[in-house]
């Protein structure tokens, strides 16, 4: 039986080759003219798999009901033009080409650099009119100056990189990759953003777009960098403040800036894009003969591999797993999933070096790989959104210099089932542990060395106190007198003796303002409060689908 594949977008010839080559393959081409949503779901009927680029969009009413189809394959890296929960609920496994487009985006964003200093956009079009202007376009040169990276994943790498081969001084800001790592590439390692940005010639982002990273070059921080710093955005639109750049490049307090991407595109508004001192590019960091030949070479193999020997790679949603065995593992992963994100928000922004999962008792015979990818996700869902799952998870873990390892064993503790995780950062060690409490509600049952009975969902205070009378009385009149509901407190005492340290977890109805969590930081035996936030009860994980 042939496996018939569609490709609704253009791919290089060499792509095709490998489709076309293969005996076990039907390749269709379904390219000119574009295909109608309606043509595209009839297409997709008689299809096992897809290959497509930016130019088709798979709604979540495309993939509706589309029984044959098995995978998606995207030759390139974004993925916003899938509806990943939509094919995940369908069982399609969705896969990318991360590393094709690496070198290319890398290469444009040192060209975008080195064009925005030395001037040769505009000087280019004053030769085409005639002119000789050499005063006029007098630039500055790249070496010795200091280049901030914000995101240090394959691009922000390749990009430090070469701006080191150019004899740059160059500043990393990525809050999971590991000081060692970023050493070996003689980046020096900033945890907090606001210290890096005022010591910047060049502020270059690499960052996906998440809920963290949108906006995170705003008018506040733009304000911050030394006048006359140049910005450049070849990763996504949004991670940069359009607005606040404009208004910085009018001031003169940006000398510049250098755009491959655009919050809607192309962009509507012509404000920034039509200022002297800015250069753009439609979205071109991609678009060089090599790497669109990788990526069509590589979607072809991923394709062929998945359909003819069950072989997945670089897959961004959840891989298939038989309904029986999904059935009794969600609670496990929804478990492990919620102790990463209590951990992840508990780091402060400080590098993650390692983490360890420890599995006890009737847990220790699940597909504990499978649950140590969920908790990797939460913990570096963080940085990652939306793109990390509990196929990637480990992956992109490693590339972060964060080995990831567990431990097993059946012998149940005080519990049936155990599941302790420990995050060993630059500052020391974290440590949360979770149980299911009957076969339907999660527990977090260890925080650091403190045992307690606290509920993994929603708004979470957790506080640290000394073991005094009224505290406990305290806390909840603050939150009272602020309308502010506790659904659920749990305690942890330090030893079984009175007078020690203790720490509190109240699951809030609402969440409390940065003004009443300094109240409650103010009373003289509170010795911390922070908040973590966790889905409601019941919630599905959102690469799921559960």
């Amino acid at each position: 039986m042939l496996h018939r594949v569609l490709v609704t977008d253009n791919l290089s010839a060499a792509g095709l080759k490998v489709l076309e080559e293969n005996p076990e393959i039907e390749l269709v081409i379904k390219t000119d003219p574009k295909l109608t949503v309606e043509q595209l779901r009839e297409e997709l009927q008689e299809a096992d798999g897809i290959v497509i680029r930016s130019g088709t969009r798979l709604t979540e009413e495309v993939l509706e009901g589309q029984s044959r189809l098995k995978a998606i394959v995207r030759a390139g890296v974004g993925v916003d033009n899938i509806d990943i929960p939509a094919a995940t609920r369908q069982g399609i496994v969705v896969m990318n080409t991360p590393g094709g487009n690496t070198i290319s985006t890398a290469e444009h964003t040192i060209a975008m650099m080195m064009s925005l200093s030395r001037n040769i956009a505009p000087a280019a079009a004053s030769m085409r009119e005639g002119k000789w202007e050499r005063k006029l376009f007098t630039g500055t040169q790249l070496a010795t100056k200091t280049i901030g990276v914000v995101g240090l994943g394959r691009v922000g790498l390749a990009v430090a990189q070469r701006a080191l081969g150019l004899e740059m001084k160059v500043l990393g800001y990525d809050p999971f990759i590991s000081a060692e790592r970023a050493s070996e590439f003689g980046i020096e390692l900033h945890r907090d953003i606001d210290d890096l940005i005022p010591h910047c010639d060049y502020i270059s982002v690499h960052t996906p777009l998440t809920d963290e990273t949108r906006g995170i070059i705003n008018a506040e921080r733009i304000a911050k960098m030394p006048r006359g710093v140049r910005i450049i955005n070849c990763a996504r639109g949004g991670i940069v403040d359009e607005g606040a750049l404009a208004d910085a490049v009018e001031s003169g307090h940006v000398a510049g800036a250098a755009l491959d991407v655009f919050t809607v595109e192309p962009p509507k508004d012509t404000r920034l894009t039509g200022l002297p001192g800015v250069l753009t590019t439609p979205h071109l960091g991609a678009s060089t003969d090599e790497a669109q030949e990788l990526v069509a070479v590589e979607a072809g193999e991923i394709i062929s591999a998945f359909l003819t020997r069950n072989e997945v790679r670089h897959a961004v949603n959840m891989a298939p797993v038989s309904a029986s065995e999904m059935e009794g593992m969600k609670k496990y992963i929804d478990l492990a999933h919620r102790l990463g994100l209590v951990l992840s928000q508990q780091t402060h922004g400080e590098g993650i070096r390692s983490a360890e999962i420890h599995y006890r008792g009737d847990v220790a015979s699940k597909h504990t790989r499978l649950l140590t990818s969920s908790f990797t996700a939460g913990l570096l869902s963080g940085a990652l959104g939306d793109r990390i799952n509990i196929v990637n998870a480990n992956l992109l873990a490693e590339e972060r210099g964060v080995p990831i390892s567990e431990e097993t064993s059946k012998k149940a503790g005080d519990f049936s089932t155990m599941v302790i995780a420990e995050v060993t950062t630059d500052q020391g060690t974290l440590r949360a542990g979770g149980t299911l409490f009957g076969r339907e509600y999660l527990r977090l049952v260890l925080l650091d060395d403190y045992q307690l009975d606290g509920y993994l969902d929603g708004t979470m205070m957790v506080y640290r106190h000394k073991d005094v009378p009224g505290l406990i009385g305290a806390v909840g009149t603050t939150l009272g007198k602020h309308k502010i509901n506790i659904g659920h407190m749990a305690l942890g005492r330090e030893t079984e003796q009175p007078g020690g340290d203790s720490i509190a977890v109240f699951n809030l109805d609402t969440r409390p303002s940065d003004e009443i969590i300094e109240e409650i930081r103010q009373h003289p035996d509170v010795t911390d409060v922070e908040i973590v936030q966790l889905p409601a009860a019941g919630a599905p994980l959102p690469w799921l689908g559960l």
